[in-house]
C-alpha cells in the first residue's frame, strides 16, 4: 500500500461502505488514472478477471491480497454510467439491444470464468463516449465453484435481484440472465417489467429472461446474446 501511495495521488473518493472502498488515483508521473478498490473481505473474482482481456470488462491490472483484505487496481473508465444516461430518457429499441448485447458478451467471459457477477445494473455499466460499453463492479460476485447451496443473506440490488439471490434455491448463470432482462427492460421504458414490460420482440425476450423458474428462462448470456 506504501508503494502505492508514492506512485499515485488520490483524485477522488467515489465510495466508501460495508468495509469496501473505491477511489480513482492519478499516476504522479505518467497522469494516468486507475481505480483503486480496497475490501477486507478478498472478492476471488478479481484474481480470476486479472487473467483474461475482454472489451467489454475493465481491465484489472493487479489483485494484491493482504493480512487485512485485498486491493485492486483496475483501469478507469472514462464515461458515464447507463443510470445517468437514463436521466435523460429511455434508449431506442436499437440503442438498447446493442448495449444489452455488450453486457452479456461481458457476462458470458465472466461465466466463462467461472464468475457470477449477482449485481448486474445500469450502475453497473459504463458507456464511453466511443459507445464502448463496459461491466464493472464484481462487490457482488461468486464463484460457480464455491458450494452450491441457496443463499442466507440477499445478494445483489433489489429488483435486479433473481428470486434465488432471496434464499430459494442456489445461484447460477440464470441469475445473472434475469438481471440482465431486467436491464434491456430498464433500458428500453425506464421501469421493471413487472410494472410495465416492454413491447414486441424485446419485450418476449425480457419475459423469457425474468421468468421465476430459472428453467423457463434463457439458459445462459451466450444463449440471451445469441437471440439478440
Amino acid at each position: 500500500m506504501e508503494q502505492i501511495k508514492q506512485t499515485y495521488r488520490v483524485v477522488r473518493l467515489l465510495s466508501e461502505k460495508n468495509d469496501a472502498a473505491v477511489m480513482r488515483l492519478r499516476h504522479k508521473t505518467l497522469e494516468k488514472d486507475i481505480i483503486l478498490r480496497r475490501y477486507s473481505d478478498p472478492i476471488p473474482a478479481y484474481d480470476a478477471l486479472k487473467e483474461i482481456r475482454h472489451p467489454n470488462l475493465p481491465e484489472i491490472y493487479d489483485s494484491l491480497r493482504f493480512a487485512d483484505g485485498q486491493i485492486v487496481l483496475e483501469e478507469f473508465i472514462d464515461g458515464v454510467s447507463a443510470a445517468e444516461v437514463l436521466e435523460t430518457g429511455t434508449y431506442t429499441p436499437r440503442g438498447a439491444a446493442d448495449v444489452l448485447r455488450k453486457v452479456c458478451a461481458a457476462a458470458a467471459a465472466l461465466h466463462n470464468l467461472g464468475v457470477l457477477h449477482l449485481d448486474i445494473k445500469p450502475e453497473n455499466v459504463i458507456v464511453t463516449a466511443a459507445g464502448e460499453v463496459k461491466l464493472i463492479d464484481l462487490n457482488a460476485s461468486k464463484l460457480t465453484s464455491a458450494e452450491r447451496k441457496p443463499e442466507t443473506t440477499v445478494l445483489g440490488t433489489i429488483g435486479y435481484a433473481a428470486y434465488e439471490q432471496f434464499g430459494i434455491s442456489p445461484c447460477d448463470e440464470r441469475t445473472d440472465v434475469f438481471a440482465l432482462g431486467v436491464l434491456l427492460n430498464v433500458l428500453l421504458t425506464g421501469e421493471h417489467p413487472a410494472k410495465r414490460c416492454a413491447s414486441g420482440r424485446l419485450g418476449r425476450i425480457v419475459r423469457k429472461c425474468t421468468q421465476t423458474d430459472p428453467a423457463a428462462r434463457c439458459q445462459s448470456a451466450a444463449q440471451l446474446l445469441a437471440a439478440l
